[in-house]
């Protein structure tokens, strides 16, 4: 398997971020939603530490995956792709790119806005983005759930999509 990426395949650094990235999407989902419904205990403060954390890890793999693929090109569309499925393929990588990069920023701004210190798996410091303000703390939970309903709604659009190319119809 090459490297980089070639005209017909993902080289295996694409593959890695890929997999790398989708694999802590899941994970930040579960910790999302542990660490607002678990109790007000030590464990809560902890999954929200690795929530954090975790968000700043998906928000660099991205950027780097970008930087990667700025100079890596991906692989063509099959021929027989039509037009409307090829727009909607591009539309799709692209707002899962955006969503990606805005989602953890939201979170960081969320904590700064609550005025809660944080380090990246309690060793790096973070800026806060943001003066705390709880008027602000509330617009971006609003914000930052949102967010997340809208990468859940494009990973199944996405997952969709490689089902029927992938096994249905077998063009890529």
């Amino acid at each position: 398997m090459p490297f980089r990426n070639d005209s017909l395949n993902w080289g295996v650094m694409a593959k890695a971020f890929h997999w790398s990235v989708a694999t802590l999407i899941f994970v930040q989902l579960a910790l999302g939603w542990l660490s607002v419904a678990w109790p007000l205990t030590p464990t809560k403060l902890y999954l929200f530490i690795w929530h954090k954390s975790l968000g700043i890890v998906i928000l660099l793999l991205v950027v780097m995956r970008l930087i990667w693929r700025l100079f890596n090109p991906r692989p063509q569309f099959p021929v027989t792709m039509p037009r409307w499925e090829r727009v909607a393929a591009e539309t799709v990588h692209g707002l899962l790119y955006a969503v990606l990069i805005i989602l953890p920023i939201s979170g960081w701004f969320l904590n700064s806005a609550a005025g809660v210190p944080f380090r990246v798996f309690g060793w790096m410091r973070l800026p806060a983005l943001l003066a705390p303000s709880r008027p602000l703390t509330g617009i971006m939970i609003g914000i930052h759930i949102l967010l997340g309903w809208v990468l859940i709604s494009l990973l199944v659009i996405h997952i969709l999509a490689v089902v029927r190319h992938h096994w249905l119809k077998r063009d890529v």
